[in-house]
């Protein structure tokens, strides 16, 4: 599970044989969320969150989705080439 970034709490990953299209995982605690983040930021799942704290989740991805980006598609072109 390639972690992303870890902030205020919370762990935003994705599993090592994802799938497109680009999104990243947010796990709190017992909760766990799961946002698209490309072509737009969208939530798609959520276990657990409250409404102010994927109002969080979402501020920080919006706030680093390039880099969440540029991270996902370097991970994963170095899987496809064989490099693990």
């Amino acid at each position: 599970m390639p972690t992303v970034l870890v902030l205020l709490g919370m762990r935003f990953f994705y599993w090592s044989r994802e799938h497109e299209p680009i999104h990243v995982h947010v796990k709190k605690g017992d909760a766990e969320a799961r946002f698209d983040i490309e072509p737009k930021i969208t939530l798609t799942e959520n276990i657990g969150f409250k409404p102010h704290e994927l109002a969080i989740a979402e501020e920080v991805i919006r706030e680093n989705r390039e880099y969440m980006i540029e991270h996902w598609k370097l991970f994963f072109n170095k899987k496809d080439n064989g490099n693990n």
